[in-house]
């Protein structure tokens, strides 16, 4: 077997893992995902091993809820054949071992920069001489867009080429941020410190981060999470999704220039994230998760709290869904806007919302389940034509589904046990993986440790790694003033991109 079957959020021994030769390794992947849409890359990625670079490979099969995990050793001076050439969905993670380590990807479509990470392997490569794509023609026009936000978002450039107002071709370049999370990772040694870094990665999934490095980390050293904390950690992430969605349906009426809809969504968002904090302290849910324990417990009280805040709630959002969706001109607005199709997020290797948008499904909650989701019997919200209008369909739908977990989750509130015995050290020359579905998508962490028990390779993937490029296929041929709603209806992350 070239390759190893594991589940989420389980450890093996690295030794278990098949190292191949790159040629095996190459038709071995591009064999699993071949003619499969219900398999795809949830990671892809490389470390510094001796003298060599080891490349490992993890490939989720959405059927089987398995993962199949290769290796191989590639010295990084010697040209390889790249997998893009044949499968989209490698590209940007052939882009990014090509950015942290000089491998040479022959016949990639494109070995343009990822994100500029501080130790990339050519330090030449700055955003000064960043290789745009152009096209020339007196008939056309380029339009520049950042990399300094008008909001209050982070930075990101947005390169257009346009004829009169349609859009021809988009290009995204993020990379402006460059904090080095994944190796504070391993020079953090104090677990705190390291559950703070997750909570760091993306502000807006401090509860979808969070979540996957404590299933990882609890993995890593044997422990086994009690039901009350799979309860705190649903209950936190469908708190975050509702949180979200409602924000960005907020967001998504804005730039319609509706602003009944924008100011009642934005006003319903408010309870949502108040009730976070009362619960935990922070309405952003920054300290509310941690690894074999329960840091704030949820009192029947707060359950009682928690049912009167979404009766009070739903009533507004249906009222304020209802006119959004029957108004005929914000329907002109979102229907047939931002159109991405079922084959295009296959290829890319779209996750999350950005997938089932276009009726492919991928939700790590049904087909990698962990926490308390098989209880809750989860069923994922597809929609078929790619549009904005689906992506807004897909948020009010996943609002009620998730009011409705959690209204099933307070019938049986655990008691509450401050603290379980959790194994101090992890696993030595181990290899553990993590996915968890954050409100945006499929979140990914590897880590790999060594022979001390200690990380030595800790590796993280936002669903934005994959979504972007959705993004830059859905305004083609849109009018150039139709780009905020598509960006917002996507509502990607930079920081989590950037990390």
């Amino acid at each position: 077997m070239n390759y190893i079957s594991i589940k989420n959020n389980q450890t093996i021994p690295v030794a278990d893992i098949p190292v191949l030769d790159y040629q095996q390794f190459s038709e071995t992947n591009i064999s699993l995902l071949s003619k499969h849409a219900d398999r795809h890359c949830v990671n892809y990625f490389g470390y510094i091993q001796g003298n060599s670079i080891k490349l490992v490979s993890c490939i989720a099969d959405d059927t089987s809820h398995e993962i199949y995990i290769s290796s191989c050793l590639v010295d990084s001076s010697k040209k390889l054949e790249s997998m893009s050439s044949r499968l989209l969905c490698f590209e940007k993670f052939e882009r990014e071992i090509h950015e942290n380590f000089g491998v040479v990807f022959e016949n990639h479509p494109w070995m343009k920069p990822v994100r500029y990470p501080y130790n990339r392997a050519d330090k030449s490569s700055v955003m000064d001489n960043y290789p745009f794509y152009s096209i020339d023609s007196e008939e056309l026009h380029e339009v520049g867009v950042g990399p300094i936000h008008a909001g209050i978002i982070e930075p990101g450039h947005f390169r257009f080429i346009c004829n009169g107002e349609q859009i021809l071709h988009l290009e995204i370049q993020l990379g402006y941020q460059h904090r080095g999370l994944e190796n504070l990772f391993l020079q953090k040694k104090k677990l705190l410190q390291r559950v703070t870094l997750a909570e760091s990665i993306a502000g807006d999934t401090v509860a979808g981060h969070t979540t996957a490095f404590c299933y990882l980390w609890e993995s890593l050293s044997g422990f086994d999470p009690k039901p009350e904390i799979d309860f705190y950690r649903t209950l936190a992430l469908e708190l975050e999704r509702i949180a979200i969605h409602t924000g960005d349906l907020s967001a998504i009426c804005t730039d319609i220039a509706y602003q009944l809809g924008s100011s009642v969504f934005g006003r319903l968002r408010t309870p949502i994230i108040n009730f976070i904090q009362e619960w935990g302290g922070n309405r952003l849910s920054k300290g509310l998760i941690r690894p074999g324990k329960t840091q704030f417990p949820f009192t029947k009280e707060l359950g009682d709290r928690l049912n009167e805040i979404l009766n009070d709630y739903e009533p507004d959002f249906n009222e304020m869904c209802k006119e959004l969706f029957k108004l005929p001109s914000a329907l002109s607005r979102l229907e047939r806007t931002g159109t991405v199709s079922y084959d295009d997020v296959l290829n890319i290797g779209a996750v999350g919302m950005s997938a089932r948008m276009s009726g492919l499904l991928r939700d790590i909650r049904t087909t990698h389940p962990y926490a308390l989701y098989p209880q809750l019997n989860h069923k994922p919200i597809l929609k078929h034509h790619g549009d904005v209008y689906s992506r807004a369909q897909i948020r009010r739908e996943e609002i009620w589904q998730s009011m409705a977990y959690i209204r099933q989750l307070l019938k049986d509130i655990p008691e509450s046990k401050a603290n379980y015995e959790m194994p101090i050290k992890l696993k030595p020359n181990a290899f553990s993986i993590s996915l968890v579905e954050g409100w945006r998508g499929e979140i990914c962490h590897c880590a790999i440790t060594d022979a001390d028990g200690d990380l030595a390779v800790y590796k993280v993937k936002d669903p934005s790694f994959h979504n972007w490029l959705a993004l830059a296929l859905a305004v083609r041929n849109n009018e150039i003033s139709d780009f905020p709603i598509c960006n917002k209806s996507f509502n990607l992350s930079y920081c989590g991109h950037d990390l």
